[in-house]
């Protein structure tokens, strides 16, 4: 019993110990419910996301997790806007950040809701899909940013289907 013990029920506790901490503090993985990133990312594909403690480092056009207290779900979009930023989308779909025109090969599908602007306040992010002509993003919540407390990780990598697995864009 001794010799169980020690070859298999501490190596298996000292694992899952290690798993939870990984987990915990380090990285964790998310499944992708809808297409609204796509095509950077598809219904089904399993994402590697790495745990942010410092927001100020985040950038526009980070792919981010975070939780929207308003759908009361994890969400997974592309950062538009940080603390200060004036964003605005024409008719057309363009964006403008802080007046300039930003350049989003990503974006493949526009549409959905346009013609609007957002002045994104201190401590507070703004978030779109990939597929804005169907994507329920900022333009569609009633609390149109997350607070840089709801933000969980940095997304980084497609680790399912094997077909897909790669470095997000």
């Amino acid at each position: 019993m001794k010799k169980i013990f020690k070859e298999w029920i501490v190596p298996i506790a000292a694992a899952v110990i290690i798993a939870i901490f990984i987990n915990t503090f380090l990285f964790f993985f998310i499944n992708v419910p809808t297409g609204s990133m796509y095509p950077t990312i598809k219904p089904g594909d399993k994402i590697g996301v790495t745990k942010v403690y410092n927001r100020d480092k985040l950038q526009r056009g980070d792919i981010v997790v975070f939780y929207s207290n308003e759908l009361g779900s994890m969400l997974i979009k592309r950062l538009i806007g940080i603390p200060g930023d004036k964003v605005d989308i024409s008719e057309d779909g363009t964006v403008y950040i802080n007046g300039a025109k930003q350049e989003e090969s990503y974006v493949v599908q526009d549409g959905g809701n346009t013609g609007v602007s957002f002045k994104v306040p201190e401590g507070k992010f703004l978030f779109l899909g990939d597929n804005r002509g169907n994507s329920l993003d900022a333009r569609y919540w009633n609390n149109k940013y997350i607070d840089s407390k709801d933000i969980k990780g940095k997304a980084h990598f497609i680790l399912l289907p094997f077909s897909r697995i790669g470095k997000l864009k």
